[in-house]
């Protein structure tokens, strides 16, 4: 276990965000994680939400991921699969969708296709969880949150915290209302947004 890569924020914040998601995802039954890097989410929220059918899922190699999916999941979960949110998105049926620190690593175009793909994927009543640092009104939240955002930046410039107006104008646009912005430690938030029909939105 020593060997496989670990995320010192998956462990600090995987307890506040499981108290989001067993009201969220409380009728949610099969759920796609995007970018889940590690494997330290869905093996935690896969034991703590066992309704739940939980879909790891990463763009980049993912040996290490299905390493501590097959040691730690305890048979819960089957092997991650390829996701980059900018090509095709595997054939799933899933109502629920989670994503944590991602869209401040993606560029714009694929924060986008994020959206475009989770409409295209969800149906009408489907849950979409999104956890990491916004900005509002143009504004970081915090001093750390600035600091972040130059380190991010310095290392890609495409890359950054995203504002909350823009990634709810995408959610809109994509068939998403926002039910709640959670607050959440470390000066990071949990977007819960539900898919809408056309007919409710009209």
């Amino acid at each position: 276990m020593s060997q496989l890569p670990f995320s010192q924020a998956c462990e600090n914040n995987k307890a506040p965000i499981l108290e989001v998601l067993r009201h969220s995802f409380a009728s949610v039954t099969r759920v796609l994680e995007i970018g889940s890097g590690t494997g330290q989410h869905g093996v935690y929220f896969s034991a703590a939400l066992p309704h739940i059918n939980w879909q790891c899922s990463d763009m980049g190699n993912l040996s290490p991921l299905n390493a501590r999916l097959a040691l730690e999941g305890r048979g819960r979960l089957s092997k991650a699969l390829v996701l980059d949110v900018t090509g095709p998105w595997p054939a799933l049926e899933v109502d629920g969708i989670f994503s944590a620190n991602t869209l401040h690593i993606m560029d714009k175009a694929s924060v986008e296709c994020f959206f475009a793909g989770a409409g295209r994927v969800l149906g009408a009543a489907g849950q979409l969880c999104i956890y990491g640092p916004f900005n509002y009104g143009g504004n970081y939240t915090s001093a750390s949150n600035r600091d972040f955002d130059a380190w991010l930046k310095a290392r890609d410039s495409a890359s950054g915290i995203r504002d909350i107006e823009w990634i709810l104008q995408l959610a809109d646009t994509a068939g998403f209302a926002l039910v709640q912005d959670h607050a959440m430690p470390a000066n990071n938030r949990l977007l819960h947004l539900t898919k809408v029909s056309k007919d409710s939105q009209g």
